[in-house]
């Protein structure tokens, strides 16, 4: 199983350079970068606080690295028209010498949406938007000239030139909905990607290996990503607080012991890629040390 680093929005670039190096320096698979404007909230209410943009951020860690995959855990399909999402994923392969993974979604975060005036729609909207959007920039990485009119984008003998380093870069899909995106991600990804429990992950992956096998696709072509949000200390104490069921997103919270078990788990579920969320908490310090820590007690015994 590989493991991945995925740096908070919020921390200033000097702490996120410093982590992803950390990374790659154990021998980590990839750095990925979310793509938001504003911290997320309950509705469509504005919230200030600092969130870095992901394709430039992308751009100057490709620069100050040499070795780690770079890719966006995703960029959303709703802010940048796909032949500038393309040309912008090819000039970052360009610049990290053939480590760009392309990372789709379809787009969620309701407050940015509204605040700067971008349309989310409905959600079959975002679906079928996502659907075309997908086809486009696929085309565009994988081929000199793309033609496609669809309900929501033309392009017409489209060039995309240079060409990418790798042919073509890989294409991650961040979906969890089983029929359609799923479907998707089977018919156009060499990665997939969702959060998950082990459990979770057990069940998407029978759903995804559904559609591969009705596509006439090998399963085993088909990269099976995941996260979830890690607590891990020596000291009980200091996770206990966390220790709950009452939760948004999937959470392993233990000693390093149990960290270890439930990450096998994850492994034996069919997981080739644990990300390893680095947000919280707001000391760097601590931060750094919760990463490590995990890496000397858990990663090294998985990979």
């Amino acid at each position: 199983m590989k493991f991945s680093i995925w740096p908070s929005l919020s921390a200033p670039y000097e702490q996120t350079v410093s982590m992803v190096r950390a990374a790659e320096s154990w021998g980590w698979h990839a750095a990925y970068y979310a793509d938001h404007f504003m911290p997320n909230g309950p509705d469509a209410t504005p919230l200030r606080g600092g969130v870095n943009e992901a394709l430039t951020t992308l751009g100057a860690l490709a620069a100050d690295t040499s070795t780690i995959r770079l890719g966006t855990l995703v960029a959303s399909a709703t802010y940048r028209h796909p032949a500038v999402a393309a040309k912008m994923f090819i000039t970052l392969d360009h610049i990290s010498h053939g480590r760009i993974i392309v990372g789709l979604g379809a787009g969620w975060q309701e407050n940015e949406h509204a605040s700067y005036g971008i349309e989310l729609g409905s959600i079959k909207e975002r679906i079928d938007r996502f659907e075309e959007y997908v086809t486009v920039v696929a085309s565009l990485l994988a081929n000199e000239q793309t033609e496609f009119h669809g309900a929501y984008f033309n392009l017409t003998d489209a060039p995309a030139d240079p060409r990418p380093v790798q042919t073509p870069p890989p294409l991650l899909l961040g979906v969890s909905g089983r029929q359609r995106t799923t479907r998707l991600a089977a018919q156009k990804a060499q990665i997939w990607n969702a959060w998950t429990s082990p459990v979770g992950l057990t069940e998407l992956n029978d759903v995804l290996n559904h559609h591969c096998a009705d596509l006439g696709r090998d399963p085993a072509t088909l990269v099976r990503t995941t996260q979830a949000i890690v607590h891990i200390s020596t000291n009980p104490e200091a996770i206990a607080k966390f220790r709950t069921d009452d939760v948004r997103v999937p959470v392993v919270v233990g000693t390093p012991g149990e960290v270890l078990d439930t990450l096998g788990r994850y492994r034996d579920a069919g997981c080739d890629e644990f990300i390893f969320p680095s947000f919280a908490p707001e000391d760097y310090n601590q931060r750094f040390d919760t990463l490590s820590l995990f890496n000397e007690e858990v990663a090294r015994f998985l990979v």
